[in-house]
């Protein structure tokens, strides 16, 4: 039994003030963060506790799948170079210097120093298949950190990471840690939606994010609510409903038309009269390709200019396009950077006439064009001079392309894409909500295998590469994301999985030795049923001690009062704000019966 008078809790009753999102402020209200600098904290003792828990349903779920290790922080410059990402990381990753001036870095994901591991150490496919995982501080450098415990610079991470020695292995272990996955989240008592998603740095064919739904999230969800489609924005398609096309004008070919003061799509579409759908836009770009540029001694990372073209109506999505070019960071053009590419002003930009490179991010201009812009005809564009727009342009016909990519983001409101196996289309409309990412899965093929040397002998005895994949977890974001979607007003419940305490037992008046002494017997009949037990025994006023009861997450509450001379106490279930009077003699029974109803549905 843990008595509150003897427990570190510092709460507050009103957050700072630069405390925005839900989570950010009951954590540090409810005592469980204090803030050290920027994205770094301090775990206090109630949120430490309950960090604790969910690392044990972490561990124990991945236990099922896995091997645990615990592998080092710091890490050699060495193994990053060898699998490209020591400049790919860029300034995200926290760089430093020994003593005798060898480089090193604080690690921010582990895949190279389990391949090296596993390049020393597995010989035969007979020592397939391997997974590891570890549950491991991680640092990153992050420009903007905010919101709280969801974006940070230091951070508690499960990371696992399979071998296998084909697709088909690889295809298990990923479906392993989907299922495990689904488990430790549902324990954790999180509505959750699994999502693709686009792999980023890590590389890879194919992944998948496990979503929570806050508008605290900073990821953008597009999901379907007839078929269950969802996917991370940066991933996401949809499907365009036909558009009736303008009316050719003159001979049908493209038509200079003065449009002066109309740099803005709105402006465009008025002048024309037509949808923005019928305007082709233009985002110019200035691209990073790392390692591209010859320099002594190796490759510097070189920067190319990147035209984008698509619908009026729609928004490039810089993810994607970084992906369909292979570029590692995007900019806007500036002024002059626009005269030296495409020798135009900003907005009245347009793709006749240009000259676009046929290598992605080769020498002269990359024009990269939306996938909505094929197979369109007599649309409106930018002239390339000042005050001067292009009707009558046909994609295809009136100029060409480096890369015909899908480069936009969905709206909401589009059609979904799914298709079923009868072949019909699936008749639900797209919706656009904000989540946190609370975890992620990646099947990364042959990237760190191929580029680290890693080898094992098949069962022919011939060499092969074994194939990889890799998963993340954040576990503060577990606790981040049930704060997010289980509070009021007056603070926050947990459910009693990940609860620092699953019931506080409050005695309203201390000085009552007889409400004093039940409260104890009451608190020690909880703890010998199983029950994580906290006694306010403070000597403060009832009304203090519910608020902070309600404040800190604590899923049941028993006030101990007057009601005790009768042979009755008051259950309270935080998450109902609903209260029902019980037999002393029962409580302890009802509330465990209350949470073994709970953690069975978190297991179902």
């Amino acid at each position: 039994m843990h008595r509150w008078s003897k427990l570190f809790i510092p709460t507050l009753r009103e957050a700072p003030a630069d405390a925005e999102v839900a989570s950010h402020k009951f954590l540090l209200r409810s005592g469980y963060i204090r803030q050290l600098g920027a994205g770094i904290y301090n775990y206090l003792p109630l949120g430490q506790r309950s960090l604790n828990k969910i690392i044990a349903i972490v561990r124990e779920e991945m236990d099922k799948i896995g091997q645990e290790f615990y592998l080092p922080g710091i890490l050699p410059k060495e193994l990053w170079v060898e699998s490209g990402r020591w400049s790919v990381m860029g300034e995200n990753m926290f760089r430093l210097k020994d003593r005798k001036g060898a480089e090193l870095c604080l690690g921010m994901t582990h895949e190279e120093i389990v391949t090296s591991m596993a390049r020393s150490e597995l010989r035969s496919y007979k020592q397939l298949p391997q997974i590891w995982y570890q549950i491991q501080t991680k640092f990153r450098d992050e420009p903007r950190p905010k919101a709280g415990l969801l974006r940070v610079r230091q951070f508690m991470m499960k990371d696992s990471y399979s071998f296998d020695i084909n697709m088909a292995g690889l295809d298990k272990s990923y479906d392993l840690h989907d299922a495990t996955y689904r488990h430790i989240f549902t324990r954790c008592g999180l509505k959750f939606v699994a999502v693709e998603a686009d792999s980023g740095a890590m590389g890879g064919s194919r992944s998948q994010e496990f979503m929570v739904y806050t508008d605290a999230g900073e990821d953008l969800i597009a999901s379907c609510p007839v078929c269950g489609y969802a996917a991370n924005l940066d991933k996401a398609v949809s499907r365009l409903e036909p558009l009736d096309e303008m009316v050719a004008t003159g001979g049908g070919m493209p038509e200079l038309v003065a449009t002066p003061g109309c740099a803005a799509i709105a402006d465009v579409a008025a002048f024309f009269k037509i949808s923005p759908a019928s305007d082709i836009k233009c985002v110019a770009y200035m691209a990073l390709k790392r390692g591209t540029g010859a320099k002594k001694g190796g490759t510097e990372d070189t920067w190319h200019g990147v035209a984008t073209f698509l619908r009026g109506d729609h928004q490039v999505n810089e993810i994607k396009l970084l992906g369909a070019i292979g570029a590692s960071e995007a900019r806007t053009m500036q002024a002059e950077e626009l005269t030296q590419y495409m020798n135009a002003p900003a907005g009245y930009l347009g793709p006749v006439a240009l000259d676009p490179e046929k290598n992605p991010l080769g020498e002269g201009l990359t024009v990269v064009v939306d996938k909505s812009l094929e197979g369109r005809r007599n649309m409106v564009c930018g002239a390339n001079k000042l005050d001067y727009h292009l009707r009558n342009v046909t994609p295809g016909r009136d100029f060409d392309w480096t890369l015909l990519a899908d480069i936009r983001s969905v709206n909401e409101g589009e059609a979904c894409p799914t298709v079923g196996e009868n072949g019909v289309n699936c008749s639900g409309k797209l919706v656009v909500g904000k989540a946190v990412e609370v975890g992620h899965i990646f099947k990364l093929g042959y990237k760190y295998t191929e580029s680290m040397g890693a080898r094992v002998l098949d069962e022919n005895g011939k060499e092969v590469m074994p194939i990889m994949g890799c998963y993340g977890i954040g576990i503060e974001r577990i606790l981040t994301a049930a704060i997010e979607s289980s509070n009021d007003a007056n603070g926050f419940w947990l459910p009693a999985s990940i609860a620092p305490f699953t019931v506080v037992v409050s005695v309203t008046n201390t000085a009552d030795t007889a409400l004093r002494e039940t409260g104890e017997r009451l608190a020690e009949e909880l703890e010998t049923e199983g029950l994580d037990v906290l006694l306010d025994d403070r000597d403060e006023r009832a009304g203090v001690k519910f608020k902070d009861a309600d404040l800190v997450g604590i899923p049941y509450r028993i006030n101990v009062g007057k009601k005790a001379a009768t042979g009755q106490a008051e259950l309270v279930t935080r998450q109902t704000s609903s209260s029902v009077d019980v037999a002393l003699s029962e409580v302890a029974v009802l509330v465990k019966e209350k949470v073994r109803e709970e953690l069975l549905l978190g297991e179902a």
